[in-house]
């Protein structure tokens, strides 16, 4: 019986970020989709936790989902991240979701401040990229996808650091789509607007932000981190097999919304 073009199963997935929000939706989306996710975030505790709530939402092989807390900003750890990896059969996809920031005006950056954005969220996915590309090419369908942001592509108002970040996070997504198509690795990208998150949740408490943000979505409500996942995970199907180079904004029209 042929494989199915819409499932995962026997894939094992590296996630950065992976103890909540974002990075934890898109655990539990490739695991209902059979692939098996190695979990990895700074955080110890939250992260054990949040491997124990999926695993007792999927039941079935122990070593489903297993999790590694580490720094994706020290080379160390990254280097012992993909030595995991390696330990546990390898890679078939990478997903590259941790991230932070810190918002302010451009001039009140201290530059340790504006560089450890650029860490954490570019420079660890480029090396990570890098780390696991030997694992991935040894396969003749493997995926990355890099979590970016609308702030990669337009002005808003996250601080330049951020937005300049993400860009780079999209640009590096088409350059290695392009060089590494020869070996059977497809690089793609999301760009999420406002998802309902821990990180998010502070600034959409205010009632006159929140009618803010409403008003450029055509949608008119903020998204949810499944609905990201959900499109992670596409690019990462067997059906999504001629789709690379791409970023993908889940946004609820927030890009498109003009006058």
């Amino acid at each position: 019986m042929q494989p199915s073009r819409w499932r995962l199963d026997n894939q094992r997935a590296l996630v950065t970020g992976a103890s909540a929000g974002i990075g934890l939706a898109i655990c539990r989306e490739l695991l209902g989709l059979g692939a098996r996710v190695l979990m990895v975030a700074r955080d110890a505790e939250a992260l054990e936790a949040a491997r124990a709530e999926l695993e007792e939402a999927f039941p079935g092989p122990e070593d489903a989902a297993l999790a590694m807390p580490a720094d994706v900003t020290d080379e160390e750890q990254r280097a012992e991240i993909l030595d995991w990896a390696t330990d546990q059969g390898g890679l078939h996809i990478l997903v590259n979701n941790a991230g932070g920031n810190l918002t302010r005006p451009a001039v009140d950056y201290g530059e340790d401040q504006w560089r450890q954005i650029f860490e954490t969220n570019l420079f660890s996915a480029f090396e990570l990229c890098r780390l696991a590309h030997p694992l991935l090419s040894k396969h003749a369908a493997s995926s990355i996808v890099n979590v970016g942001s609308v702030s990669g592509i337009t002005h808003v108002r996250t601080g330049a650091p951020y937005g300049m970040s993400k860009a780079a996070l999209h640009q590096m997504t088409r350059n290695l789509a392009v060089e590494w198509a020869e070996d059977g690795i497809r690089v793609n990208a999301v760009a999420p607007w406002y998802i309902r998150t821990r990180r998010t949740s502070g600034k959409l408490a205010n009632p006159d932000y929140l009618d803010e943000v409403l008003l450029r979505t055509p949608m008119g409500r903020i998204g949810e981190p499944e609905e990201v996942a959900g499109a992670v995970s596409f690019l990462c199907l067997p059906a999504a097999s001629y789709v690379t180079g791409e970023c993908i904004a889940v946004d609820g029209g927030f890009l498109r919304y003009g006058f």
